[in-house]
């Protein structure tokens, strides 16, 4: 038999008058004064249930029910999603250690609490993923925190902000254990003195490209630098923070086959020379993913002239699928034609406002 009981206060008192007449066996007990007496009786007998005795502010009445025990109900098993999102990480978040412990002398000689130092620092003070950073940095394991405090200090003292040094460190985790004079520092040096980006301007480019901080300054950053101020990145259109990740492109694997490739389609050097300084980020761009299908889409579905794409070089830096084939095949629907400028340096709605007028011009013209 199963038990399922309840306790009473005196206002429950009629549901118990209720509830003995739905079920097999029922009992009674009351608390008086510390003193408890129970009555137990089965409804099968056909006598009457005693009644319970009057209940005060100092009664309560306990009433329970012998029942066939429930069936065993299996427990519930929790759907799994699809596609789960899984973060994984090797350590639990970590609180930071209590002053006096990292005052006390032991701390000093505790190679466990001195690690757990550093992983605290790098993910409160640095917010970076610690299992991740000892995964892609080994070195970590082994470097004092005073290394790794000296590497933020170096990116904090040429202008770069937590979180951009947070970004940073990140993406490139070898720079944690790096010699900040020996590997950082040239960096810096470089941007400042011979690419001439204004101190203001570093934490721009070093953010917008932080591949600049683990490029060889004798073997890439100087030799692509001289070969885009002989292309013509010079005076106004000189390297600024907007261009320096030109600075970390291959010249030979990079920037040559680019150029190449658009002398290749009819250009004459001068007008791609001319096209890369209106667009330097055509530079950027991927010859496979990028210059051919707009290049095929640009001469035989749009059925244009060459001499456009020389005008108007931005045309690359727009998405084929997003926004270059929608709009063109409005034009065709409507039977109307644009400028390629016009077509796309202007927004979703403006474009839309001047189909509509094209598109009442020849009414207008009949009228």
């Amino acid at each position: 038999m199963g038990l399922r009981g309840r306790f009473l206060v005196p206002g429950e008192v009629k549901s118990v008058e209720d509830d003995t007449r739905r079920t097999m066996g029922c009992g009674k007990a009351v608390i008086q004064n510390d003193k408890v007496t129970i009555s137990v009786f089965s409804g099968a007998g056909g006598g009457a249930p005693p009644s319970p005795p009057a209940l005060t502010k100092d009664t309560m009445l306990l009433h329970f029910h012998l029942s066939p025990p429930p069936p065993l109900r299996r427990p519930k098993l929790l759907a799994c999603s699809p596609d789960p999102v899984i973060r994984t990480t090797g350590f639990a978040p970590l609180c930071p250690l209590p002053p006096t412990l990292l005052a006390s002398p032991a701390f000093a000689t505790d190679a466990g609490l001195r690690f757990r130092e550093k992983l605290l620092y790098l993910e409160h003070d640095l917010g970076l993923d610690a299992s991740r950073a000892l995964s892609l940095n080994p070195s970590l394991r082994s470097a004092p925190l005073s290394a790794l405090h000296s590497c933020a200090a170096a990116l904090r003292s040429y202008g770069l902000l937590p979180a951009d040094a947070a970004r940073v460190f990140a993406m490139y985790p070898c720079l944690l254990t790096c010699d900040p004079s020996a590997d950082l520092l040239p960096v810096f040096h470089f941007l400042l003195g011979p690419a001439a980006i204004p101190f203001p301007d570093l934490r721009k480019a070093v953010a917008r490209c932080p591949r600049l901080l683990v490029s060889s300054v004798p073997s890439q950053l100087l030799p692509a630098l001289r070969f885009l101020r002989r292309l013509g990145f010079v005076g106004r259109r000189r390297i600024t923070c907007r261009t320096t990740l030109l600075l970390v492109s291959s010249v030979e694997a990079t920037l040559l086959p680019k150029l190449d490739y658009l002398r290749g389609l009819g250009f004459s050097h001068r007008e791609t020379r001319s096209m890369v300084l209106r667009s330097p980020g055509m530079l950027t761009f991927s010859i496979e993913n990028n210059f051919k299908p707009k290049v095929e889409f640009f001469l035989h579905d749009m059925g244009r002239d060459l001499s456009e794409l020389k005008d108007f070089p931005q045309y690359f830096s727009f998405s084929l699928e997003g926004k270059i084939r929608p709009r063109h095949r409005l034009l065709v629907e409507s039977r109307l034609r644009m400028p390629l400028s016009e077509m796309l340096k202007v927004s979703d709605g403006e474009f839309m406002s001047r189909l509509v007028e094209m598109r009442l011009n020849p009414v207008n013209d009949k009228l």
